[in-house]
């Protein structure tokens, strides 16, 4: 008899090559159920490549051992850092002399995760892998962009780690009766470029980062009214798997619950886990949880990134906050969407984690 594990994994495996053969792309990969064993590093040093502000007064600091430094100065005045709604970030580790690059999402347009990689000296051909945190446009909008410029100069085989199926669904955005189009990840697109997909449902060790698989919903945290969700497959864009519905398989439009988030994380020496949850729909207390299980460190040195708490209301922003506590951090460095309102209610009660990022700025953890 199967057990449920193998089942789904079945039945995800046969509707993938089903899509693959009616839409025409290749390079699919399914990560391994194995246990990770996650690597130890001495220091990340994180580049904010896209986010939403920069700050030209930004000045070096630091807090409980994180610290902070703004981007190189500029050599042509006539260029500036882009700024815009999307996150986009560049990641060096290192243990002695071994180092490993990743890039994590890729912004709303190529054009500003380009030219801002240009001004902060990111060296697109370090990059060994890419991750990309979940289906919205403004972590992957960028994506096909950068390949075009770049591919030649990143590995052959050149890997994308994706949280699951559910990160190439058809989004829309926009109140019920009044929904637009907000995009689908073309796997087509990648295949093109010879980028082979592998979908993390399951942890996966990439370079000395590792990836949470999918998240666990522990806390009392929920998914904010975001975009919605078309689990559908036409013309060979879009997803397809045997997780969903049939209701939803025959193309039935829901709420997006993000099903196949993750975070990316390492182990930093004597510090503990750094937690990269690029947008948080699933929160980032069951982000950081779900990292402390398949890990088994349960320091939590960092939570970085976006929380999506901005359209929070006080009530359950206080209760996300106590619960935040609980895991005490020892850096709390929010972006994109954590919210104005999440980044003034860590000031009022946590005033001394709080580290505030901006897009060109560099964060090291670690020796």
């Amino acid at each position: 008899m199967i057990d449920f594990k193998r089942r789904e994994f079945l039945k995800a495996s046969a509707a993938i090559a089903a899509a693959s053969a009616a839409g025409g792309f290749s390079c699919i990969e399914i990560a391994s159920a194995a246990p990770i064993s996650p690597p130890v590093v001495d220091r990340v040093a994180l580049r904010v490549l896209v986010d939403g502000a920069n700050n030209l007064f930004l000045r070096p600091g630091e807090v409980n051992g994180v610290k902070i430094e703004p981007p190189p100065r500029g050599q042509d005045y006539r260029r500036t850092l882009h700024n815009q709604w999307g996150l986009s970030l560049y990641l060096v580790s290192s243990v002695r002399n071994e180092q490993h690059t990743v890039m994590v999402d890729f912004g709303y347009t190529p054009e500003a995760v380009i030219n801002n990689m240009e001004l902060v000296r990111a060296d697109p051909k370090k990059i060994e892998a890419l991750i990309v945190s979940h289906g919205h446009f403004d972590h992957y909008g960028g994506l096909i962009g950068l390949l075009e410029k770049y591919r030649s100069m990143l590995p052959a085989d050149l890997t994308l780690y994706a949280g699951g199926e559910d990160n190439f669904c058809r989004r829309l955005s926009g109140p019920p009766g009044n929904l637009t189009e907000f995009g689908a990840l073309d796997r087509r697109e990648l295949a093109a470029r010879n980028v082979k997909t592998v979908l993390a449902e399951n942890p996966v060790v990439v370079g000395h980062a590792f990836t949470t698989g999918k998240i666990k919903r522990t806390s009392k945290e929920m998914v904010l009214p975001n975009t919605r969700v078309e689990f559908a497959m036409k013309d060979g864009l879009g997803c397809n798997a045997g997780h969903y519905t049939p209701a939803e398989l025959q193309g039935k439009i829901v709420p997006d619950e993000h099903l196949h988030e993750h975070a990316t994380c390492f182990n930093v020496k004597d510090r503990g886990l750094v937690v990269i949850s690029s947008c948080g729909h699933v929160g980032i207390v069951n982000s950081a949880r779900q990292a402390q299980e398949v890990s088994g460190v349960q320091k939590v040195h960092a939570l970085v990134g976006g929380f999506h708490l901005g359209p929070a209301q006080p009530a359950y922003l206080n209760q996300v906050i106590g619960e935040i506590k609980a895991l005490n951090p020892d850096v709390i460095v929010p972006m994109h969407c954590s919210g104005e309102n999440f980044i003034r209610a860590v000031r009022e009660s946590m005033p001394d984690k709080l580290l505030v990022s901006y897009t060109g700025a560099r964060v090291t953890f670690g020796a």
